[in-house]
């Protein structure tokens, strides 16, 4: 069986790179995987988790340029998940 072609990490959008890393996952948590495979797989994972967590700290310093006070200066605001779940 032919794997198919992966796209570079670099070039994942945070969706795309934390869904397939859901599926990497998945894929190491079912078992059943040469070592090599698994290998493979753990490298690809690790990767994934650091671009997500990249897109994610971007993310969070847009939002922290983007908060301003009244007076016009920026404030920084911690943003937690459970505060936008909070708020729905």
């Amino acid at each position: 069986m032919t794997e198919p072609r992966l796209v570079p990490v670099a070039e994942l959008s945070f969706d795309d790179a934390l869904a397939e890393l859901q599926k990497t996952v998945a894929e190491l948590e079912a078992g059943g995987q040469p070592l090599e495979r698994s290998i493979a797989l753990y490298e690809r994972g690790v990767a994934l988790h650091e671009r997500c967590a990249a897109l994610l700290a971007d993310a969070e310093l847009k939002v922290q340029q983007l908060v301003t006070r009244a007076g016009g200066a920026l404030e920084a605001i911690d943003v937690r998940p459970e505060d936008a779940r909070e708020a729905d």
